[in-house]
């Protein structure tokens, strides 16, 4: 216990990232193939296939939460190593400890692959063609649908992380997921693979020459906004899907107040003097770097009590470290 809190004592990132490299480093001369998520700039993904993964990701609304950390996992490196194979994501993920996750992903039913052999049939000229996402739009729209398309939902993933963490998707298998939307800018092949079906059998409908999909015409793929489209979500330029207003309308709709408070959502903090004292706590400890509860009470004019629950929200939030006990502990601003 630190701090009066169960959390573990903050590790640097790039510290983190440097514990998880040695053990890769020892998985290696195990003879393990390691094979991490490298992604340069703010996109996740950066083909067809990469970004309608991240955006059939994005789509689960019931992980909407924990999403957003898992992309910040993933893009600053922190998983490690990345393993598809048919039904299953392995990955070590780099947090205060080095993290193992397993995501078990349901095959695609075979009834819903044969009918989207059928669908598909005589619309894809090549298997380089499918590969870069270059085929026809509605080809595309067909593969990507949600439902009884190529992509899981979430009902088919089983998820499995060696952290400390209780809930169903921690950041960690967030970041793994997001890892494989990387993954797929550079082998597509391993969607196929993942969802344990045989490519070879949709390439083949294509020689029928007759496909129930009605043709675009155009061959192009599809854009970004299209692709949104599909999934009822909007993509960013770092082509990190956010929802549209319809959807987070609807979401919010369907929030009762019983949810709420089942779920843990906090209440306003009170205003005071005007102003938001969870807001002027965050600023004065960005400020100083560094803050005891005793300072923050002769700074803010708040009683200990008034700072307790905002303490620990920039804690919660991340934006916030805590050092020492009792009397000596001290909050640090999290700059990373």
């Amino acid at each position: 216990m630190y701090g009066g809190y169960d959390w573990a004592p903050y590790v640097p990132v790039a510290q983190r990232l440097l514990n998880a490299r040695r053990a890769m480093q020892q998985r290696a001369k195990q003879g393990h193939v390691i094979d991490p998520v490298c992604i340069k700039g703010r996109a996740i993904a950066c083909t067809p296939w990469g970004k309608a993964w991240c955006s059939n990701l994005e789509g689960y609304s019931d992980f909407d939460n924990r999403l957003p950390r898992g992309r910040r996992y993933a893009r600053n490196g922190s998983v490690v190593d990345l393993q598809v194979t048919p039904g299953l994501i392995e990955a070590y993920v780099a947090g205060s400890d080095t993290y193992r996750t397993t995501i078990s992903v349901g095959s695609v039913p075979k009834k819903q692959w044969q009918a989207i052999c059928a669908d598909c049939a005589g619309g894809i000229a090549s298997l380089l063609e499918l590969l870069r996402g270059k085929i026809d739009k509605a080809i595309m729209q067909r593969l990507c649908r949600q439902g009884d398309g190529l992509f899981p939902t979430p009902q088919q993933l089983r998820f499995s992380c060696s952290c400390p963490d209780g809930a169903a998707m921690c950041k960690h298998i967030a970041a793994a997921l997001y890892g494989v939307g990387s993954r797929f800018d550079s082998k597509p092949e391993l969607l196929f693979l993942l969802r344990d079906v045989d490519l070879d059998e949709l390439i083949d409908s294509a020689g029928s020459g007759f496909t129930t999909v009605a043709a675009s015409g155009d061959g192009a793929v599809l854009s970004d906004e299209e692709i949104g489209d599909i999934f009822g979500i909007e993509l960013d330029d770092g082509s990190v899907p956010s929802p549209s207003p319809l959807v987070a309308a609807k979401r919010s709709a369907k929030r009762s107040p019983k949810a709420d408070a089942k779920s843990g959502a906090r209440k306003p903090v009170p205003q005071a003097n005007g102003r938001d004292p969870y807001v002027r706590l965050h600023r004065q400890l960005a400020k100083a770097g560094s803050l005891t509860s005793a300072e923050a009470q002769r700074i803010l004019h708040l009683s200990a009590a008034e700072l307790r629950p905002l303490f620990k929200r920039l804690i919660v939030e991340e934006k916030a470290t805590v050092s020492g006990k009792a009397r000596g502990t001290t909050y640090h601003i999290r700059r990373d």
